[in-house]
């Protein structure tokens, strides 16, 4: 049996439909990463998912059990938000050891507890400062450690890695992966992020405009866009080709002189970015692609472009920001 049966969800706000007939199951100890653009239903889904949203269709199961009609603090389903809504004056070990201590719970059990959390999420040395003492990390740790410490059935994350700095964030993700599979506690973790969606879940799922266009494995799913726009909001570009429209990752196109009768792209800017460079061409129809290469372009040329490697996405309109776009 399924941890989690989310089958045939609607949700809004007002008169404004947001999800539309979402379903997929969630197996004890999984994580689920929810990847789409900003304003496809993310949140909305978690919320509903957690009560706090009303559906107007569908049901959700947790353990085999509807709880449709049941309150969010009755679910046993955890929340953690962008921003960690810690108690204020309370200490990091007080807001770990809180939902504990109001499960009546044996103190030597809570302070065991504690401890193992405080390990695994490198908050031992932290458990005497209080929340504004720390930075946005440490902060967030501190607020999984709390979700976690309440042993909840599963864990709903809304982008908790939105806020913190980016020199930091593949560290956090690591440890939450760590701790979330320590206690053997399921998650659905909601991003806009590629590179965290890819890394952080055992499957992936991509949300467009409230409604589910893929679930699979990471690899699965990056390695087989359903439809254009899957492949443009995964990274590719969108490239015509005699076999119709392929997608062709960045790191795949090879610039080279232009032919006649050949599609002919300006390169628009180019900078070295890391080991690599970065470049940003025009197409024949005014489209943008991403190109990666040893060195930049010289901006304000005209090159033609080959690839060797190209994945095949049935016809559909592209998404029209992120990576990639419909070459010509």
């Amino acid at each position: 049996m399924p941890l989690l049966e989310v089958d045939g969800l609607v949700a809004g706000w007002g008169r404004r439909e947001v999800l539309h007939g979402i379903s997929f199951v969630l197996a004890e100890g999984e994580l689920l990463t929810v990847l789409g653009p900003n304003g496809s239903g993310k949140t909305t889904l978690l919320r509903a998912i957690a009560g706090f949203e009303p559906r107007r269709a569908g049901s959700v199961r947790l353990d085999g059990r509807t709880i449709d009609d049941a309150p969010p603090h009755r679910r046993s389903i955890g929340l953690l938000f962008q921003e960690p809504a810690l108690f204020p004056r309370r200490t990091v070990l007080e807001n770990v050891a809180y939902a504990p201590l109001l499960q009546r719970r044996p103190e030597p059990e809570i302070r065991a507890l504690v401890d193992r959390l405080a390990q695994l999420l490198a908050l031992s040395p932290l458990l005497a400062r209080y929340p504004d003492e720390l930075s946005g990390g440490e902060r967030q740790r501190v607020a999984l450690a709390r979700s976690l410490a309440a042993r909840p059935r599963l864990i709903l994350l809304d982008e908790p890695f939105a806020s913190v700095d980016i020199e930091i964030r593949a560290g956090l993700r690591a440890e939450f992966r760590a701790a979330l599979r320590a206690f053997g506690t399921a998650a659905v973790h909601v991003t806009h992020d590629r590179e965290e969606a890819l890394f952080l879940g055992d499957r992936l799922a991509l949300l467009f405009d409230g409604r589910l266009a893929a679930v699979g494995a990471p690899s699965e799913v990056f390695g087989a866009p359903g439809s254009e726009q899957a492949a443009a909001f995964l990274g590719y570009n969108l490239m015509a080709s005699p076999r119709g429209t392929v997608a062709v990752l960045p790191e795949a196109l090879v610039p080279e002189a232009p032919a006649p009768g050949r599609p002919h792209y300006r390169v628009l800017a180019s900078a070295r970015v890391g080991a690599s460079s970065l470049s940003v061409l025009e197409g024949p129809a005014g489209e943008r692609i991403e190109l990666r290469g040893p060195e930049p372009l010289a901006v304000g040329t005209e090159v033609g472009l080959r690839w060797e490697h190209e994945v095949r996405v049935p016809a559909g309109a592209p998404l029209n920001h992120g990576a990639g776009a419909r070459g010509g």
